[in-house]
C-alpha cells in the first residue's frame, strides 16, 4: 500500500465564511462537493465540512483523510494488519474510498482517484 499523502478535515460552522481564508493560507482554490446533505470544500491539505450536527458529529470521529493509490489495496492491507474496516470502499466524486479503525481504536479515512 502506498500512502500518497494525508488531509485535516476541518468542520465548520460556516462554509462560505471559512473557504476564503483556507484558499489564502494553502495558495489554492477549493474544490467544492456535497456529500450525504454534508457540503465539502477541499482546499490544499484541508477539507472543511459543514452541515447538520448530526452528520458532522459523525464525520468528526474520523481523524483525517489518508490518500493511497489504491483503496482495495489498502483496505486487504489493513485487514491483514488487524484494522477494522468499518465502511466501504465506496465510490465518491472523485475515486473511491473506505473508513477503517486502527488496532488502536483510531478512525481514519483511506481514499484513492480515479477516473
Amino acid at each position: 500500500m502506498e500512502i500518497l499523502g494525508a488531509t485535516l478535515r476541518v468542520c465548520v460552522d460556516d462554509l462560505e465564511a471559512a473557504v476564503p481564508f483556507y484558499e489564502r493560507l494553502s495558495g489554492g482554490t477549493a474544490l467544492r462537493f456535497e456529500r450525504g446533505g454534508v457540503q465539502v470544500a477541499a482546499v490544499g491539505c484541508f477539507l472543511l465540512m459543514s452541515g447538520p450536527q448530526a452528520e458532522l458529529e459523525v464525520l468528526r470521529k474520523v481523524a483525517a483523510t489518508i490518500a493511497v493509490s489504491d483503496v482495495e489495496e489498502a483496505g486487504k492491507v489493513l485487514g491483514e494488519m488487524g484494522a477494522h474496516i468499518v465502511a466501504g470502499p465506496v465510490p465518491t466524486p472523485v475515486g473511491r474510498n473506505l473508513i477503517a479503525m486502527h488496532p488502536d481504536g483510531a478512525i481514519y479515512e483511506y481514499a484513492d482517484r480515479r477516473t
